[in-house]
């Protein structure tokens, strides 16, 4: 198969109608198979106000009840989901809109954790990768929403970054696979401060470095751990940046690349 892009698209741009535009024409303009993997925590937490279900979150992490679950399932997999869909079959790009429940693609289990009951939050397992072929095969975009199931069919709000990271591992081994970070950051930057201070290429050597020095921003790190985890698991290239610069960071002329 041709060489395949798993791009995560988050932060405020799945909110903005302009900025998501912008992206979304970005995305499909870009030659070859390529999935998208989405959030849209804001959305679930407005919806969820609107509804007055009380919503918790922990290090940044939603604690996901029973009313909870409903709320994240009807956002991701229904509305943010099919708005994402309809907006690239509109571009001429095909797309095809499912979440990890759908063909049983991902399973995942009930995240388990020593001191925090995080309620319905799942941590991937295993990732079915038939289905993503045959759907790539027949030149159309996969566009996942970020809910999973576990083997009892019980559905799971399940972080996007790592589902996009668990895809890109299960895929390299079909494709040679770039895995894409993109939200509204330029990179990761030596000053959080400075937009401007995108560090070009980083290794494990200097990420262990600059965690040492406390030089990177904490909500940084979950995804760097996703994008070292990916490298040494077959993933050909993982680069970390900024949604508007979309085309750019494909071609190498802005962001973070991991190496």
């Amino acid at each position: 198969m041709e060489p395949l892009y798993i791009i995560k698209v988050g932060g405020s741009i799945i909110d903005d109608a302009s900025n998501l535009k912008t992206f979304l024409a970005a995305f499909a303009r870009i030659q070859g198979k390529k999935i998208l993997v989405h959030g849209g925590g804001k959305i679930a937490t407005k919806l969820a106000a609107d509804l007055s279900i009380p919503q918790q979150m922990v290090d940044g992490r939603r604690i996901t009840d029973q009313e909870t679950l409903k709320v994240v399932t009807m956002v991701y997999a229904g509305w943010i989901n099919k708005q994402l869909v309809a907006q690239l079959n509109a571009l001429a790009s095909p797309s095809i809109g499912i979440c990890g429940a759908d063909a049983s693609i991902i399973i995942a289990h009930k995240r388990k954790h020593p001191n925090i009951d995080f309620g319905f939050v799942g941590d991937v397992d295993q990732v079915q990768t038939d289905l993503l072929l045959s759907l790539l095969q027949n030149n159309l975009n996969i566009i996942i929403a970020p809910i999973t199931q576990d083997e009892s069919g019980q559905l799971l709000n399940t972080n996007a970054d790592t589902i996009a990271q668990e895809i890109a591992k299960a895929m390299s081994k079909h494709a040679a696979t770039t895995l894409v970070y993109s939200f509204e950051k330029k990179g990761v930057l030596k000053d959080v401060n400075d937009e401007h201070s995108v560090i070009p290429t980083i290794d494990q050597a200097l990420y262990q470095q600059l965690k040492e020095q406390h030089s990177i921003f904490a909500g940084m790190i979950p995804k760097l751990d996703n994008a070292f985890a990916a490298i040494s698991s077959g993933v050909s290239k993982v680069i970390i940046g900024d949604a508007m610069e979309l085309s750019e960071l494909i071609n190498g002329k802005s962001g973070t690349t991991i190496s």
